[in-house]
């Protein structure tokens, strides 16, 4: 029998117990008085390519049969002119219509990223942070009413799997639903960020804040702990809730997005996206470069979540909180691990025990410390330098030529880097900041069209 039960008051879920039911029709009546929005955030290189190109052409299909929609904006990255005219063609040859470009190299959208930059909002970190927080500001200049997210590289694609996200929000009212889904094709495991370091740190902080009674902080690794996959891209938001939160430009986007809904949303749904094999681009685990594939997108989601926890929810941490936190860590994850490859074993997948632990070990636990000591340490650590070089005369030459100066542009470095240049402030504050930025984004989009009839004439 399938899983149906509902296990807390906060979050619905919304189960896949029917392959017969379609909710279209229901969709596309509703919409006749509601706008929805669907974002496709993309670089060029997942259309462009003949290995790619597959993929995008069956979501293009696939999506000509969601009516209910009444845009698609695709943020597209890292593209030459030539790359918008290909996709272009491929959206008419799908036979779509109501779709948007957003060019983010064109001079419409460069000029509006400038503008924001110039409010004092730093978007020169280009990912698909960057790419999605303008797509929401192009939603909001479009009079949405609720938005849609959707990676382009996911393999195994359905619009009913669309449906499903967007009929809680739409047709029940909730402000914000998130899709999960098995990762596992019936060979092997996949979801190893989400099994190895998710799951885990969750647990061992729920242990540490229960021995401290640290009851806000329960509540919130609880509210995370609920989530079936935490780390899902496919998410559908009312546009009010969405004009109010806050936005990650790094691989923690994720987890700060549950973090907002958490505090400012009443009405939650996960949504099962599929009971089948869900297929998209996998990272690779670059064990020894922190700044590539798991291992970056792990450092990212432990300063996020951390984050969180200390600067904006209050937690008091003491120099050895971090270590310990590590310590927990790893126990859990081992206990995590000896439950996977049993069930692994026990449906005759493939599991590579030594391969996690390795990960367990030498990436995760490692970056939970250096997260730490980027979060909390740096003022201490340079307090306790500045004092040292300062009482000891060994050091005045080199206090002379910029020492004590040299020790605080670190702190501030690493402050900056951790608190603040990889969030972004919500669309709520942004417009308080440029009160015309709807505008400029309308101006940019009708730019984007002359530019495509100048380019296709007739």
């Amino acid at each position: 029998m399938s899983e149906y039960s509902q296990k807390s008051t906060r979050i619905t879920n919304f189960y896949q117990l029917s392959d017969q039911t379609d909710l279209l029709d229901t969709l596309t009546q509703r919409s006749h008085w509601k706008k929805p929005v669907l974002i496709i955030p993309s670089l060029a290189s997942e259309f462009n390519t003949p290995d790619n190109r597959p993929v995008f052409e069956n979501m293009l299909k696939e999506l000509t049969g969601a009516a209910y929609l009444s845009n698609i904006v695709i943020g597209l990255d890292g593209a030459t002119r030539e790359d918008v005219a290909l996709l272009e063609t491929m959206i008419s040859d799908a036979g779509l219509s109501q779709v948007l470009i957003q060019w983010n190299d064109g001079p419409a959208f460069s000029a509006l990223y400038d503008l924001i930059q110039s409010a004092g909002i730093d978007l020169s970190h280009r990912g698909k942070g960057r790419n999605v927080f303008m797509s929401f500001g192009v939603a909001i200049a479009l009079s949405a009413t609720s938005v849609g997210l959707l990676d382009a590289d996911i393999r195994t694609f359905k619009r009913r799997q669309l449906d499903r996200l967007f009929y809680p929000v739409e047709i029940f009212g909730y402000e914000f639903a998130k899709a999960y889904y098995a990762r596992s094709d019936g060979k092997q495991l996949f979801g190893r960020v989400k099994r190895l370091l998710v799951d885990p740190i969750l647990i061992a902080l729920k242990r540490k804040f229960a021995d401290s009674g640290e009851d806000k902080m329960l509540h919130i690794i609880d509210f995370l702990l609920l989530f079936h996959y935490q780390l899902s891209g496919e998410i559908v938001i009312n546009v009010n809730l969405l004009r109010r939160m806050r936005y990650s430009l790094n691989w923690g986007v994720e987890i700060l997005t549950l973090i907002e809904a958490y505090r400012k949303a009443s009405q939650i749904a996960q949504v099962e996206f599929t009971r089948s094999y869900f297929d998209h681009k996998h990272q690779k685990l670059s064990a020894t470069n922190a700044e590539k594939g798991l291992h970056k997108m792990s450092t990212d989601i432990i300063a996020t979540l951390l984050s969180a926890l200390i600067v904006e929810e209050g937690l008091e941490v003491s120099s050895h909180f971090f270590r310990d936190l590590a310590l927990t860590y790893q126990s859990v994850a081992e206990e995590l691990i000896k439950k996977y490859a049993e069930n692994a074993k026990a449906n005759g997948l493939y599991y590579d025990r030594d391969r996690e632990e390795t990960f367990v070990k030498e990436v995760i636990a490692d970056a939970i410390v250096t997260v730490g000591q980027l979060l909390d340490v740096p003022q201490n650590i340079s307090t306790m330098f500045l004092r040292y070089t300062a009482m000891n005369p060994e050091f005045e030459p080199f206090n002379r030529d910029g020492l004590q100066e040299a020790i605080m542009a670190v702190e501030n470095r690493l402050k900056h880097e951790y608190k603040h240049t990889r969030e972004l402030p919500s669309w709520e504050r942004l417009e308080e900041k440029i009160p015309d930025i709807v505008n400029r984004i309308i101006d940019a989009i009708e730019a984007g069209k002359k530019d495509s009839s100048q380019s296709h004439p007739g």
